[in-house]
């Protein structure tokens, strides 16, 4: 079994900013996010020690990994392969600039992938099957991951063998985690308080 998380909410996500392999802290929202996953893992996972808790080497990943691990008592592993999606020279770049720059190109479903520079569709799902592909064979599966939007997507993709258009078009919450355990993905909600 697999959980899979998204980070939680940065500053770059409020500004509608593209991250890619850059960084932004989290916001208040993204820790609370962080901590109510935490908690609702707990309720989730009958024995913590059993399990593993991987995420991406970005500092958004991490840290929402931290919270998740403080919750359940585990030490967080850094995996490169579940690092977001490259947006190349559009790293750091407003959506809106990039829609107003790119019309064309934005009314696209996956037009992230058309970023100068940045990583191809095709490239990323390698690096997310290898992944996938060195875990251990359910029910031996015991794994919470801590990913991104783009990156999370092509993992249950992956996993459900979706097309491209398909894994695309799936949603990329903040608060929820994704089950992904004999061959379905089920999403879980959790309810955030920000103090």
């Amino acid at each position: 079994m697999i959980y899979l998380v998204r980070h939680g909410q940065t500053v770059f996500n409020a500004e509608r900013r593209q991250q890619g392999h850059l960084d932004s802290p989290l916001t208040a929202l993204g820790r609370a996010q962080g901590a109510a996953i935490g908690r609702l893992l707990q309720g989730l996972i009958e024995k913590p020690d059993d399990w593993r808790l991987i995420s991406s080497p970005l500092g958004r990943a991490q840290d929402t990994a931290g919270l998740i691990g403080q919750a359940l008592g585990l030490p967080v592993e850094t995996d490169r392969r579940v690092i977001e999606v490259s947006f190349g020279q559009w790293d750091g770049r407003l959506r809106d600039e990039l829609a107003a720059e790119h019309p064309d190109t934005f009314g696209r479903g996956d037009w992230q992938f058309a970023a100068p520079g940045g990583e191809s569709f095709e490239s990323v799902e390698t690096r997310v099957g290898d992944w996938l592909a060195s875990l251990p064979p359910e029910p031996e599966r015991k794994v919470i991951v801590v990913s991104h939007g783009g990156s999370g997507r092509v993992v249950r993709g992956a996993y459900l063998g979706l097309s491209r258009a398909e894994t695309w078009a799936q949603d990329v919450p903040q608060d929820a985690v994704f089950r992904l355990a004999s061959g379905s993905v089920e999403r879980i909600d959790c309810e955030v308080a920000v103090q």
